[in-house]
């Protein structure tokens, strides 16, 4: 199953806000050509919320197409409706991806039953591997390690993005869940910890501008190459406390785009990088040996 450094990729929009498919392969191509693990795509660092059904299923579809098996697709399908995220991801599974990520539905605040439900009727309805996603901080929704492990018995559910950054929650699902169950931190600042205790990889926002150094974190951590990791993990922190200056994905698109791969458009309602940020974020990409674009 996947491992290592899943980038949780951006999605490149031209000038007249269309999805730019040309920056699409070059996106890829670079993840590819830097040692990226896997990407998510469409996901909600890909502003899935403002794609339509035909932008969803084109931008899934050219992903596979231009991966051409290099790198495992994995499409975020999730929203806070049960039947309309059903609908997406039997259609999205007919494109060649090779697995779900599905967010826990936001606003609605389903209870626990809820959200088994939920992700169940998904997994029932779908014949590709489901990874959940918990983030709380953007849900308004906590999917507990009790619910966390009755999903786990599902044959369709694979593991979880858990982007609490809370490590005792970790220790809650592993103490619940089978050892084949995967496990992945959905946050930067913590994802080496997470990885330390048993951790299989980290579905990063981060690995857009930094995936060699992501990559390679995941591999020293799997080979228990502490010190170096720790070392590595130093030089990335202040570029991922840039990277959360704003709400996720403004500042990572413009950054991407400061390194010359993709222009900085965003959706509304999010907006461009505030400028008060910029010096910031350049000293930061600096620092983790970022090349900026002349």
């Amino acid at each position: 199953m996947f491992t290592g450094s899943l980038v949780a990729m951006v999605t490149p929009f031209d000038q007249r806000n269309r999805v730019d498919y040309a920056c699409l392969k070059r996106l890829i191509d670079f993840h590819v050509e830097e040692g990226t693990d896997g990407l998510v795509i469409a996901g909600t660092t890909g502003e899935s919320a403002t794609l339509d059904r035909t932008e969803h299923m084109g931008l899934l579809a050219r992903a596979v197409e231009i991966s051409a098996g290099r790198l495992p697709i994995i499409a975020g399908t999730g929203s806070n409706s049960t039947a309309q995220s059903i609908e997406l991801s039997v259609a999205a599974g007919e494109t060649g991806i090779d697995a779900f990520l599905l967010v826990v539905p936001y606003y609605n605040k389903p209870t626990q039953e809820g959200l088994f439900r939920h992700f169940s009727a998904i997994a029932d309805a779908v014949n590709k591997p489901v990874m959940l996603y918990n983030v709380p901080g953007r849900t308004g929704a906590d999917l507990l390690a009790e619910t966390v492990a009755r999903l786990a018995k599902h044959g369709n559910i694979f593991g979880i993005k858990e982007a609490t950054g809370d490590m005792d929650r970790l220790k809650q699902i592993q103490e619940l869940v089978d050892e084949d169950f995967m496990l992945y931190s959905g946050d930067d600042f913590t994802a080496l910890r997470f990885m330390e205790q048993g951790g299989h990889g980290v579905v990063t926002v981060s690995g857009n501008v930094v995936p060699a150094a992501m990559a390679r974190l995941c591999r020293l951590s799997a080979a228990g190459e502490r010190g170096k990791a720790k070392a590595l993990d130093d030089t990335l922190q202040p570029l991922n406390t840039a990277l959360f200056a704003e709400s996720n994905p403004i500042p990572v698109k413009w950054a991407v785009s400061q390194m010359g791969l993709m222009a900085p458009g965003i959706r509304l309602p999010l907006t461009e990088h505030a400028a008060q940020y910029h010096d910031g974020m350049r000293k930061a990409l600096a620092g983790a040996g970022v090349e900026l674009a002349a």
